[in-house]
C-alpha cells in the first residue's frame, strides 16, 4: 500500500540509525560496540567524589570477537 508523507524535519541521525520514509517490509539495523572504563566512570549526579587510588581496567580481550553480526538475518 502506497504511503502519503508529509513534512519531514531530520535534526541528526546517528551512526547506527535507520531513516525510512514509506513501504518497508524488513529494517535490521546492524552495530556492536566494546566500551573499557576504569573505577568511577559512569557515575552520574551532583557533587559526586570518586575515591580511586589504584584503578587498573584490564582491556585484553583473548578472542576478539565478543558478538559476531555478519550473517545475522
Amino acid at each position: 500500500m502506497p504511503a502519503y508523507v508529509g513534512v519531514i524535519n531530520i535534526v541528526s541521525i546517528g551512526s547506527s540509525a535507520v531513516v525510512n520514509v514509506g513501504d518497508a517490509y524488513h529494517i535490521q539495523p546492524k552495530s556492536n560496540s566494546q566500551t573499557y572504563a576504569g573505577a568511577g566512570s559512569f557515575n552520574t549526579g551532583d557533587n559526586v567524589t570518586v575515591y580511586n587510588n589504584k584503578s587498573i581496567s584490564n582491556v585484553y580481550d583473548q578472542d576478539q570477537i565478543d558478538q559476531p553480526i555478519v550473517g545475522n538475518m
